[in-house]
C-alpha cells in the first residue's frame, strides 16, 4: 500500500521512538503520535516531542518550528508586574500569538519561581516563565492539547526519560558512541576555552537554542547542532557572540 507524506512522517517518528526510548508503544500512545506527526508535522528525531511519563510532551523549539511553518506572524510578551517579584524569583509573563495579520489573537500566560521549578535551573525562573507563556499562547493557537514539557511544575527524570536520556545523549561521557570521536561535553568546554566564553552562560544559551529547561535534557542531535552554531558564531562574530551570551547574565551578574 502507498503511503502519504503524512503518514511516513508518524511511522518514522514511531520508529525514532522505540530506537530512542527502547520501550513498547502502546496503541494509546501511537494514537497521540500520529495526531501529533500527521496534523502538526511533529519530529521525535528533531527533539519537538519527548516520551515522559507515559505521555507525548511538546517542546518549545518543536512549537517555535510549527509556528514557523505555519508562518506565524508574530509573538509579543509582556511581563505582568503586578504580579512578578524579583526579590522573591516569581515572574509572570503574558504571550499573545498572531497567526495572521488581521487575524484574531491567542493568549498565554506562563508563571515561574522557585517552588515550581527544578533546582537545577534556579536562577533562571524568569527565562522559564516566559517561555511558559509563550508556549502555551503557541499551543492554544495551533491545537494542541498536549503540555510542553517547559510546562511541567519539576520535571523529573522517569524511567522513560532515563532510557532517552541515556540512549539519545548517551550522559556526554561516553558520547554513546565508540568511534573515536571526541565526547559532547568535551567538544563544547574546548570551544569554551578556545574563545574565552563563560560557561555558565553557554550552558543557559544552549538550554535555550535546544529549547529545553537545562542542556542535559536537549537530543544528542539539538546538542550537535547547537556546538556547530556556536562554533560559527564565535569564528564569524565574536563579539556579537558575547553580546548574545551576556543577555543570558542573571540582573547581579549583569551589573557588576
Amino acid at each position: 500500500m502507498l503511503r502519504t507524506g503524512k503518514q511516513i512522517s508518524y511511522f518514522r517518528n514511531l520508529a525514532t521512538a522505540k530506537r530512542i526510548w527502547s520501550v513498547q508503544i502502546n496503541q494509546q500512545l501511537r494514537i497521540a503520535l500520529k495526531s501529533l506527526s500527521e496534523n502538526h508535522g511533529l519530529s521525535v528525531a528533531a527533539g519537538d516531542l519527548q516520551l515522559m511519563e507515559n505521555g507525548w510532551y511538546v517542546t518549545h523549539s518543536g512549537l517555535i518550528r510549527l509556528a514557523q511553518r505555519k508562518g506565524c506572524c508574530g509573538i509579543h510578551v509582556n511581563l505582568i508586574t503586578k504580579f512578578s517579584d524579583w526579590a522573591s524569583g516569581r515572574w509572570v509573563f503574558k504571550a499573545t500569538v498572531y497567526k495572521k495579520r488581521g487575524d484574531k489573537t491567542f493568549v498565554g500566560y506562563g508563571d515561574a519561581d522557585p517552588s515550581n521549578i527544578s533546582q537545577q535551573v534556579r536562577g533562571a525562573e524568569m527565562r522559564i516563565a516566559e517561555t511558559r507563556a509563550v508556549n502555551r499562547a503557541l499551543r492554544k493557537a495551533y491545537g494542541i492539547g498536549h503540555c510542553s514539557v517547559e510546562e511541567l511544575r519539576t520535571p523529573s527524570m522517569t524511567p522513560m526519560a532515563q532510557q532517552k536520556h541515556e540512549a539519545h545523549i548517551p550522559d556526554h561521557s561516553t558520547n554513546g558512541r565508540n568511534n573515536g570521536q571526541p565526547r559532547l561535553r568535551d567538544q563544547l568546554s574546548a570551544l569554551i576555552r578556545r574563545h574565552g566564553l563563560d560557561a555558565t552562560l553557554v550552558k543557559s544559551y544552549a538550554a535555550d537554542f535546544c529549547g529545553t529547561v537545562t542542556l542535559s535534557g536537549a537530543s544528542r542531535e539539538l546538542v550537535e547542532s547547537f556546538i556547530s552554531h556556536l562554533s560559527t558564531a564565535a569564528n564569524e562574530n565574536r563579539d556579537g557572540l558575547i553580546c548574545k551570551l551576556n543577555s543570558y547574565a542573571r540582573p547581579s551578574e549583569a551589573q557588576r
